[in-house]
């Protein structure tokens, strides 16, 4: 599954809507003149959910070496050109909403959350690394780093309605896949287990929730639907709608079918129906 796939599940409606959802919401905080200038800049005067996007990624990744107007031409002309990033992007804040009770509005984690504005240049820079623009890319890679303490290789792979949540301390690995609707907490990583080439990374299916801490290494499949309890070691491959734990980890139940843990964000392990003990 690559990010340009996208999901058909998801109401459109409330995709297309994300844009004037951040409009109306940044017209609402205009009358404090603490924000009143960050609204203007980052979205009432901006053309687009890209234009304004392409912003916010060019003012995180400027300094005193790269100035931010030629940062924000880069950004935007991509996602011009690739218009699925942006929808993936949109896909991703409804997630954001949906999955943390902390966030009132899309527009808090749209203008706060280093975990969303972290993912969405990623997507930028897997494009630019598939156009082999591999310095570019390898920049912004820098930059998510620097900047947001997430470390995502730019050739990682990552679906759509994927929610970073907290993102300090995230490792994403190069040959790393990622597919829709996955939650990752902080400090999780989905790395290699030495000098080893090839495709040596973790991949994460659908609908999996990574708990804080844990840490997955190798070329080892973490099926669908399935739930890693924190601070767990995974070395080895995860069943579809499990629940593993421990270090290293094991299976400690088999999930109801109907349970998508990356989208109901239940990290509990002990609180379970008998039936689906092991």
């Amino acid at each position: 599954m690559t990010q340009t796939e996208l999901r058909e599940t998801i109401d459109p409606e409330a995709v297309d809507g994300v844009w004037d959802d951040l409009i109306n919401e940044a017209r609402l905080q205009q009358s404090s003149p603490s924000l009143r200038s960050l609204m203007h800049l980052r979205i009432t005067s901006r053309a687009s959910f890209e234009d304004s996007l392409a912003t916010g990624m060019a003012q995180a990744a400027s300094d005193g070496h790269t100035y931010e107007q030629p940062l924000h031409e880069m950004f935007y002309d991509v996602l011009t050109l690739h218009p699925e990033i942006g929808r993936a992007a949109r896909i991703d804040l409804i997630a954001s909403v949906e999955r943390n009770p902390a966030y009132p509005n899309p527009l808090i984690p749209y203008l706060f959350a280093k975990g969303f504005l972290g993912l969405e240049m990623h997507r930028v820079a897997h494009a630019l690394w598939n156009e082999g623009r591999t310095t570019e890319a390898f920049l912004i890679q820098s930059k998510i780093s620097e900047v947001f303490a997430m470390d995502i290789h730019p050739a990682a792979r990552i679906g759509t309605g994927v929610f970073i949540d907290h993102a300090t301390g995230i490792v994403i690995g190069e040959t790393c896949v990622i597919d829709d609707d996955v939650s990752l907490l902080q400090g999780v990583t989905l790395g290699g287990t030495g000098k080893e080439s090839g495709d040596r990374h973790p991949k994460v299916g659908r609908g999996c929730l990574i708990s804080a801490g844990a840490i997955v290494l190798g070329n080892v499949k973490v099926g669908e639907y399935s739930r890693i309890g924190a601070g767990s070691v995974v070395l080895t491959d995860v069943p579809p709608h499990a629940t593993v734990v421990g270090v290293p980890a094991k299976v400690v139940r088999i999930n109801k079918p109907s349970d998508c843990p990356g989208e109901t964000m239940d990290l509990r392990v002990e609180d379970m129906m008998p039936e689906y003990i092991i």
